[in-house]
């Protein structure tokens, strides 16, 4: 009941005290927090109210600001935030508040974490965001904005002595927007035909790629590291007139930097769009040039999975070229592809099958399996052996949902690569081992 109170209030009286009309707002946001009150307003038809309120005042930037607040709360709760994505008008709504107070900082923050998490998991929503008029030229421009102001604030610092010292441990206010936007780009470029069509527009990956060109991992952690997302999640999409490609070895050239950091997290992202930019022989000639390669061979090592996933997609590219097969032999390569496949084989068939096609495309001219892969030839037959055999292979301890996707997997991606290699093998082998083939 006091929730429907404060609600109806707050729209209904034109000439309310700020003062009055801030507790009130600040009354509905604490309420956020309960459960029985969250699904109350969702009920009362809290969205479409509240948006009334908001443009009824859209030139009071205090009232605006106040009213978000409530907004962007909810917009942490899945129930809410279904509610919100679902009134269409919103999207405009926000744009419009956009463009009407860019600069100012503290509306501006919270309607980007709204749109970032209206678009987090939702695809209608990032569709009809990204269709609603001038949503990508409000993003942009809105990225400019602050994008100079942050530059500027650097300037200021460095003519100040700031050089060598310790960087902020938090973004500053300009960095905050911009690592927010970004993460709304991010999200858009989920959806399918959205994705592609970012990928076309050049303005969107200039602006990535700026970002990567003036800041640095140790400067702002989280604002490069949504940047090289972006950029990865932009580069999966093969279609023409695609920006990413246009710009891939410049891209390449200022991802070199983040690999080389220290910051394993950044350091992942370079490695997944190196993934996606291998397929183009431009991209594998950087990779060999820059002995790129050497450090996805390392990574393997890392004993992580989405880290040897990423660093075998980019040996899975570069074997695609049989001049370019032979590194594999470098950095004990073969070896450690096969300690990837016996660590993370049963629990991930996608890379247990990245790893198969990998020494696929490396054999295709073996002559003797000793020769090709030396002293990890043994093992590499018992393990594709033990992989292969579905008693000893599948986990049947999993609830059935998760055991029959793991089978799916084995069955559609990892057997019929595994059994050709496996073949492969045992072809050009002068001798078959004996072996006792125990569980996993």
């Amino acid at each position: 009941l006091l929730s429907k109170y404060i609600l109806y209030v707050s729209i209904n009286l034109q000439d309310l005290n700020v003062n009055f009309y801030m507790q009130l707002t600040a009354t509905l946001r604490n309420l956020a927090d309960l459960p029985s009150a969250r699904r109350q307003l969702i009920c009362s038809g809290a969205v479409s109210e509240l948006s009334v309120a908001l443009e009824q005042r859209v030139n009071d930037k205090d009232v605006c600001t106040y009213v978000v607040r409530i907004f962007s709360k909810l917009s942490s709760y899945n129930d809410f935030c279904a509610a919100l994505a679902d009134c269409s008008r919103c999207y405009f709504l926000f744009l419009a508040l956009l463009k009407k107070h860019q600069k100012q900082q503290d509306l501006v923050i919270r309607i980007i974490f709204i749109l970032g998490n209206l678009t987090a998991e939702n695809n209608q929503a990032r569709e009809q965001f990204f269709k609603a008029k001038g949503s990508v030229n409000t993003l942009m421009s809105l990225f400019q904005t602050y994008y100079d102001l942050d530059l500027n604030a650097q300037k200021w610092y460095h003519e100040r002595g700031g050089e060598g010292k310790t960087h902020p441990k938090h973004p500053s206010e300009a960095e905050d927007v911009l690592i927010k936007l970004i993460r709304v780009l991010a999200n858009l470029s989920i959806h399918p035909s959205v994705g592609a069509a970012l990928a076309t527009a050049h303005c969107v990956v200039d602006l990535l790629v700026t970002v990567l060109e003036y800041k640095s991992v140790d400067d702002c952690e989280e604002l490069v590291i949504n940047a090289a997302t972006t950029i990865n999640n932009l580069s999966f999409y093969k279609v023409k007139s695609s920006a990413v490609q246009d710009k891939k070895l410049h891209i390449a050239e200022m991802l070199l930097k983040l690999l080389m950091s220290n910051n394993m997290d950044g350091v992942v992202e370079a490695v997944r769009v190196f993934g996606n930019l291998s397929q183009y022989h431009e991209i594998c000639d950087f990779i060999i040039q820059k002995k790129i390669y050497k450090f996805m061979i390392a990574l393997l090592d890392a004993k992580n999975q989405d880290v040897c996933f990423s660093a075998c997609g980019v040996l899975l590219n570069l074997t695609v070229d049989k001049n370019k097969r032979a590194l594999l032999m470098e950095e004990g390569g073969i070896g450690k592809l096969v300690d990837c496949l016996q660590d993370f084989g049963p629990a991930d068939w996608q890379l247990a099958c990245l790893i198969c096609k990998t020494l696929w495309n490396y054999s295709e001219n073996i002559t003797s399996a000793a020769s090709c892969f030396g002293e990890d030839t043994d093992t590499l037959l018992v393990l594709l052996t033990s992989l292969l055999d579905e008693e000893l292979a599948l986990d049947y301890s999993l609830d059935r949902d998760l055991r029959d996707y793991h089978k799916l997997y084995w069955e559609r991606e990892f057997k019929p690569v595994a059994e050709k290699l496996l073949d492969r093998i045992q072809s050009h082998h002068s001798f078959l081992p004996t072996v006792t083939i125990t569980p996993f």
